[in-house]
């Protein structure tokens, strides 16, 4: 069937039409696209693409794809690699195929309109759209919005590692396609190190481009970056974001990196009256509701770095994630033991040690609290601390959204993820569930949109898809052997990245906006504005928003003041984008 392409690009984006006779895909996408036409089918490629295990391709990537589709036909995701959403139209079959990368780096809403129908988007408009009541229920458990969710109904998105098929008439079919097989490799110790060396270097080196730089927090995985980017350019420039706030600066680890490799290295201090400046426009400039606080830090550091004419960042984001440098994955070990006892005393230790009188013995209660906590099982563990769990639904939300929402949905989806993982090993399976809701749905978006914002292309060497691979046939015990975090990952770079680097605790780019909100009238008042404008929504319970006030008045800045963010980050960016959601 004859298919017609049709291309519009303006200061806005590219707009792509393709139709025949009786169906119709309408694509509108912010960043631009490269595609090719064959008699066998159209290409179109929006990011980075390049075949699995070789470089990326300097041009004509939708051509290539042509090709490759032509060879690989269904089997085309295990030799694509790279940071891309992908659209084929085959010409033959009548079918048209979307398949995102592994970590759905790119974000693709989909509407299907009708049978003959459909739409994507990189982004959303609320022209006309109606709110998820789900979504925003999400929001507050996850404080960003996971796919397949998105802000508005009858609109989806897809997850990452999915072909979406369609065959005019049909229905759209989502498919996983990137399942990794977690087996560990016939290969000594001392070899993955090699290895794992060889292929960060490697990922490091294909991400360079010209009017490069990296961004530098001062631990592993950034340091690492850095480390590669001067080893494989001259004069490697790296950027720090500091804050003048107890417990949140680590700018002097950031220093020794870059004294190691003698980066160009730039720290900018952020200041409190750049939060104020800038709260509006970042809370706006997601494509949906987000409620990670060091966006601004991230977007800030882009920022300065695009004035000194960088135009592509390096990111550290993701060597968590695939060698265990997160706390709670050994922390959970240690819960994890309390399951592998023997029947009979596990019953012995719940009737002795779960109960209030246990709970209230000095000596005894820290061994009553182990218990209570190890008996709720993985992944639902990881969210104890989570407000959600913290407080009585009905005291949280609006009685209007509860009767709208499945309240277990949003666990139900950790563990359907955290299922998934074909490894039997826990560490492994709270790595591949970060895949998802850690890295695809909150760190990369998060680094992405705020360098976009800043005019700044941001690229992920640590999350390509070959590295990733390896990962999973680095055996769990050897990625974190009892409480050593990241202790494969630390002999693998020792001799490389400082010693101070490799024995520093884990930290970040974390934001003192809870201590700065109390200490700046300007900054409180814009919060407090946002909060009382929130309360008429109907979301939350106008009595839960003024306890979360006081409380965090009262002292506990750290805690209530990630929750004052997230309810003023939603309020601001409806302000800004809208959609129906009637008290």
């Amino acid at each position: 069937m004859s298919w017609q392409l049709k291309l519009d690009s303006d200061n806005a984006g590219t707009a792509v039409t393709l139709s025949n006779a009786d169906s119709r895909l309408d694509m509108q996408f912010t960043q631009p696209l490269d595609v090719a036409e064959t008699e066998h089918c159209i290409s179109i490629v929006a990011g980075r693409c390049r075949p699995y295990g070789g470089d990326y391709l300097q041009s004509g990537s939708a051509a290539w794809l042509a090709q490759a589709y032509l060879e690989h036909q269904h089997r085309l995701p295990a030799h694509i690699a790279g940071f891309f959403l992908l659209v084929l139209i085959d010409k033959q079959r009548n079918q048209l195929q979307i398949i995102n990368d592994h970590v759905g780096s790119i974000a693709c809403y989909i509407s299907q309109q009708t049978a003959q129908h459909v739409q994507l988007s990189d982004t959303l408009t609320a022209t006309g759209a109606k709110l998820c009541p789900q979504a925003l229920f999400h929001y507050v458990f996850y404080h960003c919005i996971p796919s397949p969710h998105s802000i508005y109904q009858n609109t989806s998105k897809l997850e990452p590692g999915v072909t979406a098929n369609w065959t005019p008439g049909e229905n759209i079919q989502i498919q996983n396609y990137y399942q990794p097989d977690f087996t560990p490799a016939n290969a000594s110790p001392e070899q993955l190190m090699a290895k794992c060396r060889e292929l960060i270097s490697d990922a490091v080196r294909r991400n360079i481009s010209d009017n490069c730089a990296a961004f530098l927090s001062g631990g592993l995985d950034s340091s690492t970056v850095a480390g590669m980017l001067a080893k494989h350019s001259e004069q490697a420039k790296t950027y720090s974001i500091g804050f003048d706030a107890k417990g949140y600066d680590e700018t002097e680890y950031a220093l020794i990196t870059a004294k190691h490799f003698n980066t160009q290295h730039q720290v900018h201090y952020l200041q409190p009256e750049e939060i104020e400046q800038h709260f509006n426009t970042v809370a706006g400039y997601f494509t949906e509701p987000f409620g990670n606080s060091s966006a601004m830090a991230a977007y800030i550091c882009a920022k300065n770095a695009r004035a000194d004419g960088i135009t592509v960042m390096l990111a550290g984001d993701g060597g968590d994630e695939i060698f265990a440098g997160n706390e709670r994955y050994v922390k959970q070990k240690v819960f994890e033991q309390y399951s592998n006892l023997p029947g009979p005393l596990q019953k012995l230790l719940d009737i002795s040690l779960d109960n209030g009188i246990a709970a209230a013995i000095p000596g005894i209660k820290k061994a009553s609290s182990y218990v209570r906590q190890a008996k709720v099982p993985l992944p639902d563990r990881l969210d104890s601390y989570n407000f959600v769990n913290r407080f009585a639904l009905k005291q949280m939300f609006s009685e209007k959204l509860l009767t709208q929402v499945d309240t277990n949905l949003a666990a139900q989806q950790k563990r359907s993820r955290y299922q998934a993982c074909q490894s039997d090993d826990a560490v492994d399976k709270m790595m591949y569930l970060d895949w998802k809701f850690t890295l695809a749905d909150n760190d990369l978006v998060k680094v992405s949109r705020m360098c976009h914002l800043a005019g700044v292309e941001v690229r992920f060497p640590l999350f390509e898809k070959e590295l990733v691979d390896f990962s999973c046939t680095v055996p769990a015990e050897l990625k974190a052997p009892g409480q050593k975090l990241r202790h494969f990952y630390k002999n693998s770079f020792r001799g490389f990245l400082p010693d101070a680097t490799l024995n520093k605790s884990k930290h970040g780019f974390g934001l003192p906006f809870g201590v700065w909100m109390k200490q700046r009238p300007a900054l409180n008042s814009l919060a407090l504005d946002a909060l009382e404008a929130f309360k008429k929504r109907n979301i939350l319970q106008s009595d839960f928003i003024d306890t979360a006030i006081s409380t965090f008045r009262d002292g506990h800045s750290g805690y209530y003041g990630e929750l004052v963010w997230i309810i003023v980050v939603l309020e601001l960016w409806l302000q800004q984008h809208g959609g129906d959601y009637a008290a």
